[in-house]
């Protein structure tokens, strides 16, 4: 049996057993994959797997929860990005004790705050995502924040799958680092060219 999650575990036994839980409920896969890109990969991750389970997904939030706490980063809100930040970012205020938003694509594809959603300016917010890829949504809830005059702490995920590659205005906390390889379809290199690709994503694939 996986080992549970806690807030006194050092951070490498805490990726490693987040590790396992994420393969365990099939939320990170190995194999030969078609991303909505377009681009091919041999790692997969789907947080919505491991997030379904909220006996996994409230102790790995506390244990993200606890190190903002120790970087003395205390928000006064939590804001997320739909879809994959919704259930992280309700999670993470909930051990934080704050109240937790959600940002949304609009009819033109804009990220932006609905709902009645409401922040002051001056406001602490952290970003909430299940898995930080390019950076790109983040950034996209970062300028939504910035045009109300809000504060962005820091970013929190599960997953960092940036590699590195990407360099964030404010710090980055993930409990495990995920590097995964990408791939041109022209150049798939041999060990996945004799592997059908599998296409397990959400998103429609995005036209030539």
């Amino acid at each position: 049996m996986t080992p549970t999650l806690t807030p006194d575990l050092p951070a490498a036994e805490v990726a490693t057993i987040l590790e396992a839980q994420l393969r365990r409920e099939d939320a990170l896969l190995t194999g030969h994959f078609k991303l909505s890109s377009g681009l091919h990969s041999d790692t997969y991750v789907q947080c919505a797997r491991f997030l379904r389970r909220p006996e996994l997904a409230a102790p790995a939030m506390a244990v993200l929860a606890a190190q903002l706490r120790a970087a003395g980063l205390v928000p006064d809100t939590v804001v997320g990005p739909a879809m994959g930040g919704v259930v992280v970012s309700y999670e993470l205020a909930r051990q934080l004790g704050v109240p937790s938003l959600f940002t949304e694509r609009d009819a033109q594809g804009e990220m932006t705050l609905r709902r009645g959603f409401t922040l002051r300016p001056g406001e602490r917010v952290i970003i909430a995502e299940d898995v930080v890829t390019t950076g790109k949504s983040t950034l996209e809830v970062a300028r939504v924040l910035a045009e109300m005059g809000v504060e962005v702490l820091a970013v929190a995920s599960l997953i960092d799958r940036t590699g590195g590659a990407v360099k964030l205005p404010f710090p980055n906390f993930a409990l495990l680092a995920v590097n995964a390889a990408v791939f041109d379809a022209d150049h798939i290199p041999a060990h996945l060219a004799g592997v059908p690709a599998v296409k397990p994503g959400s998103r429609p694939e995005k036209a030539a």
